[in-house]
């Protein structure tokens, strides 16, 4: 008996161990690759989360936030500092800062968590979804293009040309572009290529959209496009053309629809992935990549009714391809 007791005590010492501790101070570096509604909602919610879960278990994630405005040499110093700053573990807010984590910690492995990152398989930050394999973790957007796709011919069933809208060199737009031909392509329906780098190319990209005439404009969640919205919306709703795009946020910044994840609880579950890292001893090579529901439409009342649409009337349509549809009016940021 006095064995048993003596080995319990033992692991029970162990445990306290390995397990957090109180008053504990971990920090925290975070970059976010691009300033605009829907990763900045990332940001808002996870920073809100960990501070929620640091006052309910005694400790405190010392947060350094950083933003390299989409500029890939401060996205490098940006990292670089909190290397040097020996964070605890860090967040890459989006594809391309995610990918310049995981290259700057093969060596030191600091734990990397990834958040909105499309497809982190093609881009080789996991090896598999289930099973990473290395120090690398995190939330993905997964965008279900042919969803999306449905909603513009419930709509219009008659729609005959579609404009795609993406920057050529965001990983996030790779796959779903491709897919997007591939659905057009079965259909029969016509598609034209319609990219842009920066804002002012795809201020050019949208008036050539709208001088086209094409019946609907697609875009992924493409970071470079999310940015410009406020830019484009009007040419295109002026033009008669709805924007249907990826992301809640693009709604909010004046596109017709929104069809995707809720970037407000993809904050908080990679926040939960962060606290189950760095409180929990959860291995990130063995913590699956989290994938969400993609069933949200959001639609925008505003260019709803400059587009001639009764918002009802389109909610109604968008039913059966949604489990569930918003609305909001056209604004930079989420309340």
């Amino acid at each position: 008996m006095k064995k048993i007791v003596c080995a319990v005590i033992a692991l029970a010492m162990l445990l306290s161990m390995t397990a957090f501790a109180e008053d504990a101070t971990y920090k925290v570096g975070i970059c976010n690759y691009v300033d605009h509604a829907s990763l900045n909602q990332i940001v808002d919610n996870l920073v809100a989360r960990l501070d929620a879960i640091g006052q309910e278990k005694g400790v405190t994630f010392e947060i350094d936030y950083d933003n390299c405005n989409a500029d890939a040499s401060v996205m490098s110093q940006i990292i670089a500092n909190f290397i040097a700053e020996d964070v605890d573990l860090m967040v890459g807010v989006a594809t391309p800062v995610a990918m310049q984590m995981q290259s700057a910690t093969e060596d030191n492995r600091i734990p990397v968590v990834f958040a909105a990152v499309s497809d982190p398989i093609s881009t080789e930050l996991v090896a598999s979804m289930e099973a990473p394999g290395a120090n690398i973790t995190g939330t993905s957007d997964f965008l279900n293009t042919n969803a999306v796709l449905d909603l513009i011919f419930a709509a219009n069933p008659d729609a005959a040309t579609i404009g795609l809208l993406y920057d050529v060199g965001q990983d996030a737009s790779t796959t779903p572009i491709a897919d997007a031909k591939a659905y057009l392509d079965e259909k029969g329906i016509a598609y034209k290529d319609y990219t842009g780098t920066n804002t002012s190319e795809v201020i050019l990209a949208a008036q050539a959209a709208a001088a086209d005439g094409v019946d609907a404009v697609f875009t992924p969640t493409d970071n470079t496009i999310m940015a410009a919205e406020l830019s484009i919306y009007e040419i295109l709703a002026e033009a008669g053309i709805p924007h249907y795009t990826g992301a809640d946020s693009f709604a909010l910044n004046g596109a017709f629809l929104g069809y995707g994840v809720d970037y407000a609880n993809l904050g908080v579950e990679t926040a939960n992935m962060v606290s189950a890292i760095l409180l929990d001893g959860a291995d990130p090579a063995e913590t699956a990549v989290m994938t969400f529901d993609n069933g949200s439409a959001t639609i925008n009342t505003e260019t709803c009714e400059a587009l001639g649409f009764d918002f009802e009337a389109v909610s109604e349509a968008f039913g059966p391809y949604c489990t569930s549809i918003f609305s909001v009016e056209t604004a930079e940021e989420f309340e």
